[in-house]
């Protein structure tokens, strides 16, 4: 076993106990707090109530409220499009500024996985603040496949092991292999983790239907120092990873 795979799941356990959940006798809302840290080094927090066997999920309208204390607004142009691709990818709807989703008591995991990850990265999108950055890094790795004459499907989505679906920000399909990406503006102990484990859920099943050899690749930008443990971490599941500043250097098979 990898050294790895008992950090994972001491990284699920730690997921798990710092989950806090507490209701509103008044209105039967409970909230969520995550460990997740959102744009103020605050922990991300959603919303969900029961009405017979329908939950709803909800952010109050706080999501877009922060991003537009900082700049962050989404109403044209690049960021609007970036803003509706989001919604899209992980089936958000929004109204008054709120974003909410409905689903089925059976639907709860996929769907709180969904709406914590749009969440995740809508706040990412802090980056767009600055009226000089015109597109995030996901961006940029798309330009770069454009510029090579690589064919790609965006935003592809795949079902893993456990049930859960997985968005990666790009596929790849080849004669004999199939790869999927993932964009890392910056790359973390939250960020990580994740991609390893919806890398390691969907390997297997995706390999049975495409009767390929599926392969991860990670772009980092590595304006920053990325941690050697980091890419370490990546090779031990064999995921491999390219650094922006060496994105020309490697081929992608």
């Amino acid at each position: 076993m990898s050294w790895i795979n008992p950090l994972l799941d001491n990284y699920y356990k730690w997921l798990q106990s710092q989950t806090f959940v507490s209701q509103d006798k008044r209105t039967n809302w409970i909230s969520i707090s995550t460990p997740f840290i959102g744009l103020f080094n605050d922990n991300i927090e959603f919303f969900v109530k029961k009405k017979d066997n329908e939950i709803i999920f909800s952010d109050d309208g706080e999501t877009l409220y922060n991003l537009g204390l900082i700049g962050v607004n989404f109403k044209k142009g690049e960021r609007k499009n970036i803003f509706e691709r989001i919604l899209l990818n992980y089936g958000i709807n929004i109204k008054n500024d709120e974003l909410f989703i409905k689903t089925s008591v059976e639907k709860f995991p996929q769907k709180k996985h969904n709406f914590l990850s749009a969440m995740m990265e809508l706040h990412d999108t802090h980056v767009l603040s600055n009226h000089k950055v015109k597109q995030i890094f996901k961006e940029d790795v798309r330009n770069f496949l454009d510029k090579e004459d690589i064919i790609y499907t965006p935003d592809f989505i795949s079902k893993g092991e456990t049930g859960l679906e997985f968005i990666f920000d790009f596929q790849i399909a080849h004669r004999k292999q199939e790869i999927v990406l993932k964009s890392f503006n910056s790359m973390n102990k939250q960020n990580l983790p994740s991609f390893l484990f919806a890398w390691k859920d969907i390997k297997a099943i995706r390999e049975k239907i495409s009767k390929k050899e599926v392969k991860a690749i990670a772009f980092i930008n590595d304006k920053k120092i990325i941690k050697k443990e980091y890419i370490e971490a990546l090779n031990s599941k064999n995921a491999d990873c390219i650094l922006w500043s060496k994105r020309y250097e490697k081929k992608i098979y």
